[in-house]
């Protein structure tokens, strides 16, 4: 049975709009047919329960039949967008506020000083170097050559100890797969060593050869999809092909589990994390200089976090939440490492520890208050020092240099400030601004508020409010709602390009921060994860209804975004409150709970959602599962957002809700999928698929609120 887009046709009519003139729609709908989705009679036993599958076989991106249904589906999809009058103008204004020169902070390897910087519009990041702090550097690598269409990128580097040989990682079409290179920078030539199936790994050197972890070899088109196993530790001397390298270590009665590793500064000892989830791992380690082939385990247990920091000979310091959910700072010493003789150097805040670095012989502690940054100077004692003094509410990048260096770097930015870039220096602890961008966009006319509301169960809960200074709170704001709400991640105050026509247009960007992340420490993650995962949803939901009763917009002017698990939470909200929101859009979602650990790095989210094979985890997934909960009932306009290279989050999760939506959904408004071709989860996306794709999310939430838009609307 054939069901119906609503594609409108607008009618331009033109109302005054401070000193510029915003236009306005009437709407006339036109319909247009979804492509056919097939229909099997599978049907799954779930302890007892029979829940029927019968999009499974969208689950087989490799088949030519699904391949078919994406062509016919974004077919479909652009289509309908292309009807959007004022798509192409969206398009243009975001490419002139992108169009400004991006730096990233510098670091120093050796005796250069390297940085990033994005001239514009360039695809991918270029990376310089120059000994000279002060001038333009020299193009060591170029990301925008390594494809004809900009989708290859840079996914990782690391310097030997002394700066000759860079080791880098190359992620091809948006996929977590890796590929490594390395680079003479004495000679500017490129080495014969090539190291493949890497994933989730860097390379951390010794001597003349490098640590890396990686996954065997998937079979052929599997590539994408497959759950990964087996993830290994190899150390691989330059020179050598990928065949010789020297396995390290697997852990082959737990082949689920992960291994990361690194080295110190000094090179002396390999630090090894082994996980077997996103939250808790085990660490140990290997004296290079004096037992280079023993693993030495501190703890063997999944049940806190721990992460290193830097070493001072025999003393390792770490940061964990053991026995501090807002994390603390401890120093181990490796002659006597029993838990009993650990040393808190930092004790644990009331507010969450973020990070550590160590710069001029300070330690500088990145810490969370009310989901802003503040950082925090010690010695290495842990002798509180000062606050560094940041710019305001924001998000301060931690401040980064070598540990005997006296400068450092730090970037800082907020909801209304882009990137800036300040220069340290770590004896007088003066701040001074090294590079500052220059976009084209009014910053000072616009302000951002933290609201504070009541949750279902009578938790607080905080969101940001960013819009323009003075503006009327009538209820008729079109207003997008983002959120996360997982995998104790922090959504902090961060300048977002794709959101200034928004803005300018007289909208309101709203970030909530819900529980599951890491806002408020440990407590507040856990609150958000397995049989409490619904309260995520609550906190959602109960900041879309503080929005519409305080008069910031309405159910027909609000819109809701997120990815990856913020996908999830966007489509278990629109199956659960279908009514409150005017447009939705679930991007690269976890939307089949029953069976998102089938796949790739999937098992490793079971520590914040539990597993359908288990009995009482069955029961709450299958409460919320968004694919598993969609009714006979009218939906927002919604546009599935997803990426044929994901291979964190694999497509056949927006596949099979994009089509069960379509199936069951009984309003006018739109349910379409975008599939963008060649990307990933989202890293490495490249610039001009980044702005197509805002284009078109803004474009469409504007048309199914009957916005109208105005290039740039001045204050």
């Amino acid at each position: 049975m054939k069901k119906y887009l609503t594609f409108l046709t607008a009618i331009t009519i033109f109302a005054s709009c401070a000193d510029s003139k915003k236009e306005t729609l009437k709407f006339e709908k036109v319909k247009v047919d979804y492509p056919e989705t097939r229909m099997d009679d599978l049907v799954e036993d779930y302890h007892g329960t029979q829940v029927p599958d019968p999009y499974r076989w969208l689950e087989d991106d490799n088949s030519d039949e699904t391949k078919s249904w994406v062509v016919d589906q974004n077919k479909s999809t652009f289509d309908y967008l292309s009807n959007i009058p004022y798509r192409k103008e969206i398009k243009e204004r975001l490419e002139e506020v992108w169009d400004y020169a991006k730096y990233s902070s510098p670091f120093k390897e050796g005796d250069t000083y390297y940085y990033y910087k994005n001239d514009g519009l360039q695809n991918q990041y270029v990376m310089y170097g120059s000994k000279d702090i002060k001038a333009e550097g020299e193009v060591v690598l170029d990301p925008n050559k390594f494809s004809e269409d900009g989708t290859s990128s840079l996914a990782g580097t690391s310097f030997d100890k002394s700066g000759r040989y860079l080791a880098y990682l190359v992620s091809e079409g948006g996929s977590d797969w890796r590929t490594g290179y390395v680079k003479d920078m004495e000679t500017g030539e490129m080495l014969s060593d090539k190291i493949e199936w890497v994933k989730f790994s860097g390379f951390s050197w010794r001597g003349d050869g490098f640590f890396y972890s990686r996954f065997p070899e998937p079979k052929e088109g599997d590539e994408l999809s497959a759950s990964n196993s087996h993830h290994s530790l190899y150390y691989h001397k330059l020179g050598d092909s990928q065949s010789e390298d020297k396995l390290i270590y697997v852990d082959n009665e737990h082949p689920m589990r992960n291994i990361y590793a690194g080295t110190t500064e000094d090179e002396r000892f390999l630090i090894m994390n082994m996980t077997e989830s996103t939250s808790g791992n085990g660490f140990s380690y290997i004296d290079l200089d004096n037992n280079p082939d023993k693993v030495v385990p501190i703890v063997n247990t999944f049940e806190s976090d721990y992460s290193y920091i830097d070493n001072d000979g025999d003393n390792l310091l770490l940061t964990t939440n053991d026995g501090a959910p807002k994390q603390k700072v401890i120093s181990i010493d490796l002659n006597n490492p029993a838990k009993s003789n650990w040393k808190t150097i930092i004790p644990e805040n009331e507010d969450p520890l973020r990070g550590i670095s160590i710069v001029g012989g300070k330690m500088f502690a990145s810490y969370m208050h009310n989901a802003s940054s503040q950082t925090k100077v010690f010695d290495m004692t842990g002798k509180y020092l000062m606050d560094l003094d940041l710019p305001g509410i924001g998000s301060g990048g931690g401040v980064g240099g070598k540990k005997a260096d006296n400068i450092g770097f730090y970037s800082f930015t907020s909801f209304t400030r882009p990137s800036t870039i300040y220069k340290l220096n770590t004896e007088t602890m003066e701040s001074e601004i090294f590079r500052q961008p220059d976009v084209d966009f009014d910053s000072d006319a616009y302000e951002t508020k933290q609201i504070w509301y009541t949750s279902k169960d009578g938790t607080k809960v905080p969101m940001f409010a960013t819009m323009r200074k003075g503006l009327k709170m009538d209820g008729k704001r079109p207003t997008l709602l983002y959120g996360y709400g997982g995998f104790d991640i922090s959504i902090t105050p961060s300048f977002s390009l794709t959101k200034i026509p928004l803005l300018e247009n007289d909208g309101i960007y709203v970030v909530a921060n819900i529980r599951g992340g890491g806002e408020f420490g440990k407590d507040w993650h856990e609150a958000g994860t397995k049989e409490r995962k619904q309260n995520v949803f609550d906190d959602f939901i109960g900041a879309a209804e503080y929005l519409i009763e305080n008069d910031y917009t309405s159910p027909e002017k609000l819109a809701i975004e997120g990815g990856s698990n913020g996908g999830l939470l966007v489509g278990a909200c629109m199956t659960q409150r279908p009514e409150l929101f005017a447009v939705a859009y679930p991007r690269v979602g976890v939307l089949d709970m029953l069976r998102y650990h089938e796949f790739t790095i999937g098992h490793f989210w079971a520590s914040d959602y539990g597993r359908s094979d288990d009995p009482e985890a069955f029961k709450y997934l299958m409460e919320y599962s968004p694919l598993h909960n969609v009714k006979a009932t009218a939906y927002p306009a919604t546009m599935v957002m997803t990426a044929d290279h994901d291979d964190r989050v694999v497509p056949a999760h927006s596949f099979k809700f994009a089509a069960e939506l379509q199936k069951k959904h009984t309003g006018d408004n739109p349910v379409i999928i975008r599939i963008e071709t060649s990307a990933g989860h989202g890293a490495g996306k490249p610039t001009s698929k980044i702005i197509e794709e805002a284009s078109d999310a803004i474009g469409f939430m504007f048309f199914n609120m009957n916005e109208g838009y105005a290039k740039k609307v001045e204050g």
